[in-house]
């Protein structure tokens, strides 16, 4: 327990400090790093929202790893829970795509991103999309009330993850569906990078085995689970060479292991 919540606080420490941040700088890379690497010293390289109906610039803080939206199947009229919202990016791309007689709800757990978030939508005058403060542990949101759950890049950061999914699989409706972008792992990462802090906040660290994820997904209920989308994550050698030595680094990019960003959906029976 202590453990996790160590981990919490440091999570919440980075990507509170990354909201503060994007109010005078626009960050500029995946899971929490911003151009100058002030925040994380960990790139993702973000998919591009620009193209996408809804797309708000100054909620996009480059923190994601997929296009979750893209494949969540979401329709006029659906509720819509994101999960780690962050500054309302796949909020407000779902908002236009569940129209004015849907909802989208979108949790985090940092107060700085709910007020950001909550002064973009203010900018934005949208009417059918809120904010919540909240653990994805233990979601605000009520049993059997959502259509979809979505989240981009949240998920390997929390501790328990086998409740996450749990707590997913509470808040959907029957025929409900999750469609979900995270970081996961084929092969074991040196455990000097495991170890890091600002990897972990940076998405790596928390992530597990590709096939231990499915399996999360799987045991909590969820059928059909399909892999959507994937892509390759390299690391540059500047941020490798900060935790690895030269025979180290020489071993991890000989071996078959490998950082991938999977888009993953799920459904409710």
């Amino acid at each position: 327990m202590q453990n996790q919540t160590s981990i919490k606080d440091v999570v919440k420490e980075k990507y509170g400090a990354i909201a503060e941040q994007s109010k005078t700088e626009q960050t500029g890379c995946g899971c929490g790093c911003g151009p100058n690497k002030k925040i994380v010293d960990y790139t993702v390289v973000a998919d591009d929202y620009s193209n996408l109906e809804g797309y708000e610039k100054d909620a996009d803080l480059g923190l994601g790893c997929g296009l979750p939206t893209e494949f969540a199947n979401i329709n006029k009229g659906d509720t819509v829970v994101d999960l780690g919202a962050g500054a309302g990016n796949d909020v407000f791309v779902a908002s236009k795509l569940v129209g004015d007689s849907g909802q989208v709800i979108g949790i985090d757990m940092t107060d700085e991103m709910i007020e950001l978030a909550n002064e973009n939508k203010s900018k934005l005058n949208i009417k059918n999309v809120d904010f919540k403060l909240g653990e994805i542990e233990d979601l605000p949101i009520d049993d059997n009330s959502t259509n979809v759950v979505i989240s981009n890049c949240v998920l390997n950061l929390v501790p328990d993850k086998n409740k996450s999914f749990a707590e997913i699989y509470r808040i959907l409706k029957k025929d409900g569906h999750l469609c979900v972008s995270d970081i996961v792992l084929v092969g074991d990462l040196p455990a000097d990078l495991k170890k890091s802090a600002e990897m972990y906040a940076g998405c790596v660290a928390g992530a597990l085995q590709k096939d231990e994820y499915l399996g999360i997904i799987k045991e909590n209920g969820f059928r059909n689970v399909e892999i959507k989308q994937s892509k390759t994550i390299s690391i540059p050698d500047e941020i490798l060479k900060q935790y690895l030595d030269e025979q180290q680094l020489s071993n991890y990019k000989n071996s078959n292991i490998g950082i991938f960003s999977i888009t993953v959906v799920g459904e409710k029976h």
